[in-house]
């Protein structure tokens, strides 16, 4: 090896480590989309409570990730796109596991009546949204299947509007229902928080649509 192929290879990107660390990520909001759909759909209350906890374990687990991508951010000289995309890709991503454990801790604290199941509702659609950015994330490395990579963004588009029609059904239910006061406060905010999930699914899937258009 010559004296500047050595140097070179100081520069080049250590195995691609972006895609595997962002691959580890949307893996690790898969299982957590999975946790929460499945906690919501468990009619055990008690039951329930314990699955949403664990969330905690995959939230701490995905800001290690997180914190990992922009350490590699701050010593790779070369990376596989713009800094930038990186660095909002990761935020988006790390925005979904935070908004996911926020509303898992509200379940838990206002034990709410869902007298019109909303709350599995939401957790089908945040599931759902999730998979389909899990496809784009791990379709970037490469970059070989656009068409899968932008279907799987449109398809968390469509989820987020999805989502949009339900708290704006479920919002006018409560209010014409005659609920009590405390009580409308509480689902309130733990549906708009769900609603706030699936926006950030929707950040981050326009994020990979930026990156294919600029790379692809």
């Amino acid at each position: 090896m010559s004296a500047i192929d050595s140097f070179l290879k100081i520069f080049l990107p250590k195995d691609k480590v972006f895609y595997s660390l962002f691959e580890e990520v949307s893996n690790t909001l898969v299982q957590m989309g999975d946790t929460f759909r499945n906690a919501l759909h468990e009619k055990d209350l008690a039951k329930r409570d314990a699955m949403l906890k664990t969330l905690e374990e995959f939230e701490h687990r995905n800001d290690e990730i997180t914190h990992r991508i922009f350490i590699e951010l701050g010593s790779n000289f070369i990376t596989p796109f713009d800094r930038e995309d990186i660095h909002y890709l990761a935020t988006s991503l790390d925005d979904i596991a935070d908004y996911i454990w926020g509303a898992a801790k509200r379940v838990v604290n206002y034990q709410i009546d869902d007298r019109y199941n909303t709350l599995q509702a939401f957790a089908d659609i945040i599931s759902k949204s999730i998979a389909a950015i899990n496809t784009s994330i791990h379709g970037l490395r490469g970059m070989k299947n656009l068409r899968d990579i932008t279907a799987s963004c449109v398809i968390v588009n469509s989820l987020e509007n999805d989502a949009d029609d339900l708290l704006d059904a479920t919002m006018m239910k409560l209010f014409n229902s005659g609920i009590d006061p405390i009580e409308l406060i509480k689902q309130k905010d733990i549906f708009q928080m769900l609603e706030i999930v699936t926006d950030k699914c929707e950040d981050a899937a326009n994020v990979v649509e930026s990156i294919i258009i600029k790379y692809a």
